[in-house]
């Protein structure tokens, strides 16, 4: 729909041309990182996140458009579709709005109003409504008949009819949206004999704040303590100001002579009822809801930007790999990985209490690392991490070979996943475990991949948030990086190329089948020989897998085949070769992009294609850089005022947490960030940034550590 697009346009203040033609693409079947890296003539240079935006817009109006026609439909059922309410609904597209329209005539189940009715009483509601009424008992008597046996019984049959209007008016609904969103105070009560249960919740055991005041974090808190049952929590505005607001509406002054005392105090009555009964708890309903989907939203935002950090880590790069999961009673599980990754030699060594074999630990290290010229190590940084670190430190024939402390968050997972079975069907979960770590310091992307993200570690309430939302973000964020990146179609496994653009589970098995018969890829054309690799599939997919040493050096870079002939045409005016072309800087210098262009391929493209040019197939991501914990190990070697080197391991928007070397990451609270003031925690650091911190407070019993960066 036209109009969609028009909507679209000016909620994002994107132009409307740019997003009819991104939902065209993406109604052909394009994918997100498809349309950002090779449409951007289309879409005027949109990146992945405007995209999404895009579609999830275009989703929701959707949504509106079907719940329109449901609307309608009931309506015109009913006989009561007047040309005027048709108007309004085609006219409206905000889905509150929408429901106060329809709330009237919406079907009821047997509420107080609709037995009211039932017994003839709308006369009587409409009698006290006009408040006109001075000898009000004689025209209640007609009204007491059949199931209506007194005056009192009419009248409260009466009151419900109006306290059902009041509710279902408009006016009256968006008085009191307005006071909530105004006034509004989100409250929590611990419930009585939860007290000890719910310990970790005592900061909110009689807790106050302005709703609209009111954290992601606290509020996703607050919902997490209500649902274990541990807290009561209301969202109530200022009441007597709703209830005045009302009776402004629906009472008439008393100044006016032809006004009823008596009839105005039933009418404040039934408003009275509706608000308590009818009015409150659903607009109270709605801003639970809507304070709950907005602090999902943040929550999922912060979770989203750190699986983004975390994907696109330094990674290591193709190098031979001693993997240790350390531990105390079981040992630690020692694995040997080539340079791709592939599994060489598992064993186990117990340098620690209680078996303390530290010569015969020595003799293996020394062993593994010769015979198979281990070239860095990777140890996981849980139970025994700090210990194995320091024994393999000092070690001197590691002396030249970098050791680094890799996070274990989610390497159990994986080690007893589906995946892993698949991968090593014959090995148990400790040695998976052990593949997991040293993988995952040689490509952080690749291992990461075959793990649930909510089991990274990165995120905060991720149990809490809506849970559709929180898989459609962060299959997005992985798949978007993936594709940043680019995948080595030789050597990436299938879950990895899961994720490429255009591919899924079955195009994924059937170029890892297809490797395992014909051998490696010798070139991106030889991809369409591959079962259900059709020409669409081919388009989104091709320029993001890379095919080393292929014949064309194309084929191992991020221009995409469709683009080939622009860069023979290029290689041919300066009469010379492809790979000439990108070896030679000078030769690029004197290409003239303008003689390229077509009514198709504009500048954007070109630019992206020269760039490509000067570093092709090149890792976006940021070489690896060594890390050494300071001396200590637990909480109890620390002091107030100590300066230590750590390492962001998550980010919150109250701050970020940084592992110190001591089994309990410290908390860098938002205003400990820097010496100016700081709104958000992303602009300042980054996950697994390297960072300098000094010890604020240590919390021996809470086992809490407060740290700063402002040293």
């Amino acid at each position: 729909m036209e109009i969609f697009n028009s909507m679209i346009a000016n909620a994002l203040q994107i132009a409307e041309r740019r997003v009819a033609n991104t939902l065209e693409l993406l109604d052909g079947g394009a994918t997100i990182p498809f349309i950002s890296r090779y449409r951007k003539e289309a879409t005027g240079g949109l990146d992945e996140v405007q995209i999404e935006q895009i579609k999830q817009m275009h989703e929701k109006l959707s949504e509106v458009a079907k719940r329109k026609e449901t609307i309608l439909s009931t309506i015109e059922e009913q006989g009561k579709l007047t040309p005027e309410l048709k108007k309004r609904i085609a006219a409206s597209w905000d889905a509150t709005e929408l429901e106060d329209i329809y709330l009237p005539y919406k079907p009821k189940r047997k509420t107080r109003a609709e037995v009211a009715r039932q017994r003839g009483l709308e006369p009587l509601a409409n009698l006290l409504m006009l408040q006109r009424e001075v000898n009000l008992d004689e025209r209640v008597k007609p009204f007491i008949k059949g199931e209506v046996t007194s005056a009192d019984e009419a009248l409260k049959g009466a009151r419900d009819i109006i306290a059902e209007r009041v509710n279902e008016d408009e006016r009256a609904r968006n008085q009191v949206r307005n006071l909530f969103g105004r006034t509004a105070t989100i409250t929590s009560k611990v419930i009585k004999g939860k007290e000890e249960e719910g310990q970790k919740f005592r900061d909110y055991f009689d807790f106050s704040e302005p709703l609209k005041r009111c954290t992601s974090h606290r509020l996703l808190a607050l919902r997490r303590g209500e649902a274990e049952g541990i807290l009561k929590v209301s969202i109530s505005p200022d009441d007597d100001e709703c209830r005045e607001r009302l009776e402004r509406i629906f009472i008439k002054s008393d100044k006016l002579r032809a006004t009823s005392d008596e009839c105005r105090a039933h009418v404040s009555e039934a408003v009275t009822d509706a608000y308590k009964r009818l009015l409150k708890p659903s607009i109270e309903t709605e801003f639970a809801a809507l304070s709950k989907e907005k602090a999902d939203v943040e929550a999922i935002r912060i979770f989203a930007e750190n699986l983004k950090q975390l994907l696109l880590s330094s990674p290591l790069g193709q190098k031979r790999v001693l993997g240790i999961d350390p531990g105390f009673r079981t040992g630690c599980k020692l694995v040997c990985l080539d340079a791709q990754g592939a599994l060489l030699h598992h064993s186990i060594m117990s340098p620690h209490p209680p078996k303390n074999q530290y010569r015969e630990s020595v003799a293996t290290m020394k062993y593994l690392i010769e015979k198979y010229e281990v070239e860095a190590i990777a140890i996981g940084n849980g139970t025994a991490g700090r210990e194995t670190e320091e024994f393999v430190r000092h070690l001197p024939f590691v002396e030249g070979i970098e050791v680094y402390s890799v996070s274990e968050d989610g390497a159990s997972v994986y080690s007893a996943s589906k995946i892993a079975r698949e991968e090593f069907p014959d090995y148990d979960v400790t040695v998976r475990g052990a593949v997991s770590i040293g993988r995952r310091l040689m490509d952080p992307l690749a291992e990461l991949v075959k793990i649930d993200p909510k089991s990274i570690g990165v995120g905060q309430y991720q149990h809490d948030v809506d849970q559709a939302m929180l898989k459609r973000s962060l299959d997005q964020v992985v798949e978007n990086c993936v594709n940043q990146v680019g995948v080595n179609a030789n050597t990436a496994s299938k879950h990895l190329l899961t994720y490429v653009s255009g591919l899924g589970p079955v195009l994924a098995q059937n170029i890892v089948d297809y490797r395992t018969e014909n051998g490696p890829f010798r070139s991106r054309k030889e991809l369409m020989k591959i079962p259900r690799m059709g020409a669409k599939a081919f388009e989104q997919c091709a320029g993001f897998l890379r095919i080393p040493q292929a014949k064309n050096p194309l084929d191992n870079s991020a221009v995409h085949p469709e683009s080939y002939h622009i860069v023979e045409q290029m290689a041919t005016d300066l009469r010379c070769t492809v790979d000439e072309l990108i070896k030679n800087k000078e030769l690029r210098l004197k290409i003239d992009l303008q003689r390229y262009t077509t009514p198709t391929v504009g500048l954007p493209t070109l630019t992206d294609i020269m760039q490509e040019l000067d570093k092709p197939g090149l890792d976006p991501r940021k070489p690896l850089t060594a890390f050494r914990f300071a001396d200590v190990h637990t909480l109890d070697d620390l002091r107030e005022g100590m300066t230590l080197p750590g390492i962001v391991t998550n980010i919150t928007n109250f701050g970020c947490f940084v592992d110190v070397g001591v089994h309990q990451d410290g908390l860098v609270h938002i205003s400990q960030l820097a010496d100016k003031f700081v709104s958000d925690p992303t602009t300042v650091v980054s996950l697994r940034q390297q960072v300098m911190v000094k010890v604020l407070e240590v919390d021996l019993k809470r086992k809490r550590l407060s740290l700063t960066m402002r040293l």
